[in-house]
Parts: structure tokens; sequence; C-alpha cells
């Protein structure tokens, strides 16, 4: 029912704020009155193993980067409570629309080191044979849809998706990750919109970390945050401490409960802060000072997970020295196998889009063959897949 009142009363939202959920200190221990999440001693050590290898991929894959290894790379360093835990939240057939830094979620459900290192060199065993610039990863069988670059196209592809799980019926929901800075498109809103009109049960999943690129929250919007957007949209929402990553599994296990139980949207901020550089081409000693990136690692979410841990006596120092080793050993050794591999065939260019190749296609394609055959010195891996020896005078084949 309508209220009315008969004086003018402006509101700009100052007269409220949503509280952030949190449930582990820094120091590894609940906060007083915190509830500690029905978690069992397997399912919290697989979640810190994840957390675990998608540090240790990271630091690996970036110095790989820095020696001319790869091309480009991006870390998931300081986010990966939010990531694997809102990731553990989900049944393991539910779809994930990631941004790209959510490599943690496939480390969580089973991508294999191997797999990572084929999509990161684009080589013959890639799925997305070779097509994607590193860390655009994607698996069917993992639920794991394929990154593109657009920013926050996702959101409403992920609105979409879970139109489809809920006319289809079987218990299923999306959950997109997104950051602060791609809220800022216009694709978010028309999500949310969508996502709310039709009923359907989607989780968006902001990773607030303060910056988008090298914007500060502050210079992008002047709102308490993403989570307030929500009632433009009534939906429900919750702002999290994303990193305890148990109070981002317990909200993300909840709004999961919502989307599935009731079809209903949830959108979930993540407070959290991208401790390493936004990508391999960036310098964020432009746009931030020291002090403040030591006092997020102070609140390291995975220290913070494995000191929980060893008070709980589900993991020992020895475990860690093991696992990490291994782990360094493991990423390496593939790496040198990854990087050694053959290059998609040329003919796989123009496959899986068209039932059969399109005339027009297929002259480019040609044009492309014949340009590699007169220079193959610029194209070694193309020369190779034409069975040419690089080197050999083809001048004389012509171009078109």
């Amino acid at each position: 029912m309508t209220e009315y009142v008969h004086q003018p009363d402006f509101m700009t939202g100052d007269e409220f704020s949503i509280p952030t959920f949190s449930l582990l200190c820094p120091e590894g221990e609940l906060h007083d009155g915190a509830i500690e999440p029905a978690l069992e001693r397997d399912h919290a050590r697989r979640i810190y193993q994840a957390m675990l290898a998608t540090r240790i991929l990271d630091e690996r894959m970036m110095a790989a980067q820095r020696q001319g290894r790869l091309s480009f790379y991006m870390q998931c360093t300081g986010e990966e409570a939010a990531v694997v835990g809102a990731t553990a939240a989900l049944d393991d057939a539910d779809m994930i629309m990631a941004q790209y830094r959510e490599q943690g979620a496939l480390m969580y459900r089973g991508f294999s080191i191997d797999e990572f290192m084929n999509q990161l060199f684009g080589n013959e065993l890639d799925y997305g044979k070779g097509r994607q610039m590193p860390i655009h990863y994607g698996s069917r069988k993992l639920h794991y849809m394929t990154i593109s670059s657009p920013l926050a196209t996702q959101i409403p592809q992920a609105t979409g998706y879970a139109y489809g799980q809920k006319l289809a019926g079987d218990g299923h929901c999306t959950l997109t990750f997104f950051g602060e800075g791609a809220a800022s498109e216009g694709d978010f809103h028309a999500a949310l919109n969508m996502a709310s009109v039709h009923q359907v049960p989607v989780i968006f999943f902001c990773r607030n970390n303060g910056y988008a690129i090298s914007t500060p929250a502050v210079e992008q919007f002047a709102a308490d945050g993403i989570a307030p957007r929500a009632f433009g949209y009534h939906m429900h929402v919750i702002r999290v401490d994303g990193n305890d990553v148990l109070a981002v599994y317990e909200a993300t296990r909840q709004a999961r409960k919502i989307a599935v139980e009731r079809n209903q949207p949830v959108l979930i901020e993540a407070m959290s802060y991208r401790l390493a550089a936004h990508s391999s081409s960036d310098d964020p000693s432009g746009y931030r000072s020291k002090d403040e990136e030591e006092v997020w690692r102070a609140k390291d979410p995975v220290l913070r997970l494995k000191k929980w841990l060893l008070k709980k006596q589900w993991w020992s120092e020895e475990e860690e020295s093991t696992q990490q080793e291994a782990l360094r050993r493991e990423v390496l050794d593939t790496l040198k196998r990854a990087e050694k591999r053959a290059s998609p065939p040329l003919e796989s260019l123009i496959s899986d889009v068209y039932a059969d190749i399109t005339p027009a296609l297929q002259r480019q394609f040609d044009q492309l063959k014949r340009h590699i055959r007169r220079y193959p010195d610029a194209y070694p891996r193309g020369a190779k897949s034409l069975d040419l020896d690089v080197g050999t005078d083809t001048d004389s084949q012509g171009e078109a």
C-alpha cells in the first residue's frame, strides 16, 4: 500500500548503511558471536589447497611472463578467498561466468595444471585452439564459461543462462564474477533488472578490490559501494568480508539457497583488495602506496585460512612445506612441457563457427596461406603447419 507524506522529504541513501558480514579475523580465530559454518574437514582442506595452488600458479606464471616466456598474465593474489570460497558453496554443476581473475574457481573444480598451461601457451591441446590470449580459460566439463575480454559482457549472459536453468527446472543456478569497475558498465544494470523482472536463479558476485585498473573506487561512484544498488532492483543483497573465506562460503551458500529454491537473484559484494598489479602490463606504484598495500597484506586471505586450519589441527606446517614444494615443482615441470608443444593446426583458425566453411571465409584463409608461404620466416609456426621449410625463398609463389 502506498504511504503518502505531505511535506517534501528527499532521501540520499545516507539514512542507512550496509554492514559487512565477517566470521574469521586475520589471526585465524572466529569473531565474538560468530557461528562457524558447517564445513567438514576434507571440504575445508580442499578449499585451502585450491587457494594455495592458485597463489603458487600466479607467482610462477608472473615470473614466466617477466622472463619473456609468456605474453600476458593476470593474478588472483589477495582475492583467493572471494573466488574459491564462493565456488566451494556452489554445486559443481552450477554454471560460473567469470571475468578474468577467477582461476581459483577452476582450480577448486579440478582443472589441472596441464590444462592451465595449455591455455596460457595456446598450444595444440588448448581447448580454445590458441584463439584467446592467456588467462581466458574455459571448461565445458567443469561448467565454467569461456572468458571474454570485453568488460562485463558475462553479467547479462549469466542472467540469460540462469533463465534457461529456471525453465529446465534441474535445481541449478549461475554465478557470475565481476569487479566493481565492471559494475560501472551498462551491462550490469541491464542484467540486474532483467534478473529481477524475470526472477531467475543467478548470483551476481562483485569483487570490490578497490581499483578498476588504476581508478580508485572513490572516483568510480559516490554511493556506499555496489551493494545498495540491489535495492533499486528489489533484489536480495549481502556485503561480505572478501578476505574471509568462511564468511564468503556461508554467504554464497545461503545466496544459492535463495536463488535455487525461490528462483530469485542475489547480489553479493565482497570487499577485498588486489595485492598484485592489475595485469602484467600494469605498475600499481603509480596509483597506490606501499603503506596501503601492507595494510591489506596483514589481511591475507590464504594466511588467514591457514591459521584457522592449524588451530583446528586440520593442517600442519609439514604439510604446508610439502605441498608448496610439490606444487612449485609441478607448475615448473608442466610449464616446460606446455611451452614446447606445437601450435594448433592452421586450419583450426576457421573451424567451429559454421557447419560448412563459407566461400568468403575460405578465400580469406587461402590468402593467409599464400601470405605465410611468402614470408615463412615471419610466421615460423604457421609455416610449419603448412609443412614449409623456414628460410626457403618462396617469393616466386606470389601473394594475392
